[in-house]
């Protein structure tokens, strides 16, 4: 036997257990806006409720991010939505693992934010959104998150470095 045997009997443990908690924060995202989408569309019927600078109410966006596409073919937002949850998707499973714990969690954000609103388009071809800060387009839990992701993957990326990895990462390089 070998020193580096124990790690690499620990390493298909670790990968799993990454995925794991990322495939938990992703599925934690989705179930936390598609309930929240629920409770606002049975209880904000009407004018809504204002919270000093923040006002909930419902609106329904057609398009992409800002309304963007809203105009187009019905298919198009959809479409280029599921492409690019299935791309991200697809990255966090493959680079997950070997990234940092903020990075994971900011990429199973990312995809679970973009899969709720996928998932809440699918009925009816609109993302229902609920918050308004009236200086801001309405916004919902999943865009909170999907613009937060965002955030930490770019800081963490202008770091130089994946944030806190574990020593024993490191030293596995």
């Amino acid at each position: 036997m070998t020193t580096t045997e124990p790690n690499a009997r620990q390493a298909p443990r670790r990968v799993w257990l990454r995925r794991a908690s990322m495939a938990g924060i992703a599925a934690g995202v989705v179930a936390a806006d598609l309930g929240v989408k629920a409770a606002a569309e049975t209880f904000l019927a009407g004018d809504g409720v204002r919270l000093g600078p923040l006002w909930l109410h419902l609106s329904f966006n057609p398009g992409a991010a800002f309304s963007l596409g809203a105009d187009g073919p019905a298919w198009l937002v959809p479409a280029l939505a599921a492409l690019v949850v299935a791309g991200v998707g697809i990255y966090a499973w493959r680079a997950g693992p070997a990234a940092s714990r903020l990075t994971r969690a900011a990429l199973a954000m990312l995809f679970g934010g973009g899969l709720a609103n996928l998932v809440d388009r699918i009925g009816d071809r609109v993302v229902t959104d609920y918050l308004d800060l009236g200086w801001w387009p309405s916004f919902n839990l999943a865009d909170a998150a999907l613009c937060i992701a965002v955030t930490v993957l770019v800081v963490t990326s202008f770091r130089g470095t994946d944030g806190d990895r574990h020593a024993d990462d490191v030293a596995e390089r």
